[in-house]
């Protein structure tokens, strides 16, 4: 336990460093607190006027207090929307440039007109006026109807008068300039895609080429600023971080320049999302709740939370590290660190991702898609954490302690009666081309074993031409004395052939079911009921395996084990050279049975196979055979006998090869029957899965002591299948990018949460498994860097 402790400790520690070096300390320069002025909107969190949701007046007036101790004057964008405004700004002591809102309606233009003229009959805190917001830029009027606007509220109000536009459109319109009294600019360098770094002395030299292109007028700065969040304009990057070295280096510089400036903005404006899309909530000094985002003096931080979210990485990367370190004490110390490595880095990537989100203003459209992301990422992030597992096991040599090794079949010495169980071999074929179906008879009969039975149960198949050439094979072999004439006999529509127990030859039979249920469990069904009693294992091969003679020889000492009830030998393929599908199909193949069912054997959850697989009789009738219902018919009675108590072992020796698929067709609908199969057989154990309950014993046999899966088992039995849904994410992932991406051009306003939140976690997943999958391949699979 001290090792475990002290390597999660360290890899914790590693994690604690990583955080603090990515979250190194911004030059800036400490800044007045209180600055030149503030542009000012009064809505609250979930106001808006394209919703026409208006704040109360004392939401207004507790803002405009806070306010107070921040700065002396606001700029404002309507008259018409609080016309209460100059009066409450007056109690609280700031000054007022205030802002008319001009565009297409001319109703409502003259409603901002009549709101100044009246704002500014009583006595109040208005300084002048700013006649129209970026009118020109977004050719809401024309220049003709602005000027006479200016014209207009300048006679009625005698007060300066100005309108606000970005620094180049008053270079473009020097006639404008004209009609007014001082010049409103906006510097907003993020819109330009200008780096941070550079963005303070960008947005000073358009100022200075706007004063000295027109230096009979006093220039104002109406907005200028940096968002704290949103989307990267070429090498414009929103963030806290840089909205205070931004904030902070205009300031110190503006004060020594005596510049007259209003910051952009206040307060976080989210309905801004609407028309700016995520970035235009994010300029405030203060946010939404009116927190203030960051300091004006002492140390500036990438994220100043840093701390908290390396805590909780650390705390998650412990929970996940500190039971692995312990409970695989024997695993190399290169696998442990590797896992706790991998778990840390897991731990961390998900507070990143779980904690983002919320420095966004969400809707309900980013609330609900967050409620399929981050269970989907939670998925992603335990079939990431399950490949890391069996990669730290076995990429290192000498990881596991359950040797995959045959074990020959060796009298014992000095026994009297040591003869060899009866193995009744069952293959089961449907539909097979005839020969492919002999070939695999003739290699059973030539297996080097003492008592074997070989059953050949056809179902289903309707061409005569397809199933009797292989009835007529066995009756040959029958004629030339492989098979002792004794007759057994009929059953169904077929013939049987037995031998007497001292008769080392084979006793073979075969059997026609023109119509069957149950497909190839039920033919297994059928073999199993039609058994000589006398045998002790059932065999399973597939209709194109070809065995080798001593593949029961090779494994035959696992029969003797008691509590044994499977010996798996790998499923593999012949004749796939000639072919590139082929021999791509041939490697995939190769890799579960040289990695996957290496590290399920060692916790004894090794998947059974339908073909070069040995039951024990008694434990296969204790599950109560072969389920008729399950497409995947093998691998579920193997987690049934498992859970019967029995052990199963895998024997890592090619004795027995099939056919690939024979073409891309048959190959997906292989994939799909076990995907199917996988998900069919985790609904129907999901008890068993998740509490290790077993399934109650037949009568025909004793039940077994220690019934149920164990927790290595379980675990292996559902990781086995997150793969399959791993796929199915990313493909979900996939399409939803390209949905949000749609959605933010064609709905910004409902679409608030920044699109790396979905591409990050996808190349991550894919980075991640497109490593570890070829790297464990060059090491555990005997093939080249081509084929991996």
């Amino acid at each position: 336990m001290a090792v475990a402790v002290g390597l999660a400790s360290a890899v914790a520690l590693l994690n604690a460093v990583a955080w603090w070096a990515s979250n190194p300390p911004l030059a800036a320069p400490d800044a007045p607190e209180r600055v030149n002025g503030l542009a000012y909107n009064a809505f609250q969190r979930w106001d808006g006027p394209l919703a026409q949701r208006f704040p109360s007046t004392p939401d207004v007036a507790q803002d405009l207090q806070r306010l107070a101790s921040r700065t002396g004057q606001l700029r404002t964008y309507s008259a018409a929307e609080f016309p209460q405004l100059p009066e409450m700004a007056a109690q609280a002591g700031l000054q007022l440039t205030l802002g008319l809102w001009l565009d297409q309606r001319k109703a409502n233009n003259e409603l901002e007109v009549q709101a100044a003229v009246d704002a500014t009959r009583r006595p109040g805190p208005i300084q002048r006026l700013i006649v129209g917001n970026e009118t020109l830029l977004h050719g809401k009027l024309g220049l003709a109807e602005l000027t006479a606007y200016l014209q207009r509220v300048r006679q009625l109000t005698g007060l300066p008068v100005s309108t606000a536009e970005p620094w180049h459109v008053w270079l473009l319109a020097p006639e404008l300039v004209e009609q007014v009294d001082f010049i409103t600019i906006h510097l907003l360098p993020y819109w330009e895609g200008v780096a941070v770094e550079d963005a303070v002395d960008d947005a000073l030299a358009r100022y200075e080429r706007v004063r000295q292109r027109f230096p009979g007028k006093p220039v104002v700065i109406g907005e200028v600023g940096w968002p704290s969040a949103g989307n990267p304009i070429k090498q414009a990057v929103p963030s806290p971080a840089a909205q205070a070295v931004f904030v902070r280096r205009f300031v110190s510089r503006a004060e020594a320049m005596g510049l007259d400036y209003f910051l952009m903005e206040a307060v976080d404006q989210p309905w801004k999302q609407v028309t700016e899309g995520t970035v235009g909530a994010h300029w405030g000094l203060l946010d939404a709740e009116r927190q203030p985002k960051f300091a004006f003096s002492g140390t500036v931080l990438a994220d100043p939370y840093w701390r908290v979210k390396a805590g909780a990485a650390a705390v998650l990367g412990l929970l996940a590290m500190l039971p692995f370190l312990w409970r695989f004490a024997h695993m190399r110390l290169a696998g442990r660190v590797s896992f706790a490595l991998m778990a840390q880095a897991v731990a961390s990537f998900a507070v990143l991702l779980f904690t983002r989100p919320f420095e966004h203003y969400l809707q309900l459209t980013d609330w609900l898609m967050l409620a399929l992301l981050l269970p989907a990422l939670g998925l992603m992030a335990a079939v990431l954490l399950v490949q890391c597992f069996e990669f730290a096991e076995l990429f290192w040599p000498r990881s596991l302690r359950r040797s995959a090794a045959p074990k020959p079949w060796l009298p014992d010495q000095g026994s009297q009666n040591d003869a060899a169980p009866l193995v009744s071999i069952h293959l089961a074929c449907s539909n097979e081309p005839p020969d492919i179906v002999i070939q695999a008879i003739d290699s059973l009969v030539a297996l080097r074993w003492q008592r074997l039975e070989i059953l050949v149960v056809d179902n289903n198949t309707s061409d005569p031409r397809r199933w009797q050439p292989v009835q007529a094979h066995v009756e040959k072999l029958w004629a030339q004395g492989l098979a002792k004439r004794t007759q057994k006999g009929s059953l169904e529509d077929g013939s049987g052939v037995s031998s007497d127990r001292d008769d080392p030859r084979p006793c073979l039979r075969f059997f026609h079911l023109p119509k069957w249920p149950g497909f190839k469990a039920g033919a297994l069904n059928f073999s199993l009921k039609n058994t000589d009693p006398e045998a002790q294992w059932v065999a399973v091969v597939d209709a194109d395996y070809v065995v080798a003679p001593h593949w029961l020889q090779r494994i035959g000492g696992w029969l003797k084990d008691a509590d044994v009830g499977i010996v798996q030998a790998p499923q593999a393929h012949r004749q796939w050279q000639g072919s590139r599908l082929a021999r791509m199909m041939n490697w995939e193949y190769e890799g579960f049975f040289r990695i996957g069912m290496h590290h399920r054997h060692e916790r004894d959850a090794i998947i059974q196979h339908g073909t070069m697989t040995l039951i024990r009789r008694s434990a296969l009738q204790q599950a109560g055979g072969w389920d008729e219902a399950c497409i995947c018919e093998d691998t579920e009675l193997g987690l049934r006998v498992l859970q019967g108590g029995w052990r199963a072992v895998y024997v890592d020796e090619v004795l027995g090869a099939g056919l690939v698929p024979a073409d891309f067709g048959a190959y997906r609908r292989q994939r799909q029957r076990w995907a199917q199969g996988g998900m069919q057989i985790m609904r129907r154990h999901l008890a068993a899965l998740f509490k290790g309950s077993s399934r109650p014993a037949s009568p025909e046999a004793a039940p077994q002591p220690q019934c149920g899966l164990s927790l290595g088992q379980r675990y292996h039995f559902l990781a086995g299948w997150l793969p399959w849904m791993g796929d199915a994410l990313h493909l979900l992932f996939s399409m939803l990018v390209m949905l949000w991406s749609l959605g933010f051009l064609i709905a910004p306003q409902y679409f608030g949460l920044p699109m790396w939140l979905f591409v990050v976690p996808l190349a991550v997943f894919f980075t991640a498994r497109a490593l570890l999958g070829p790297l464990l391949y060059r090491r555990r699979v005997p093939c080249s860097w081509a084929d991996t």
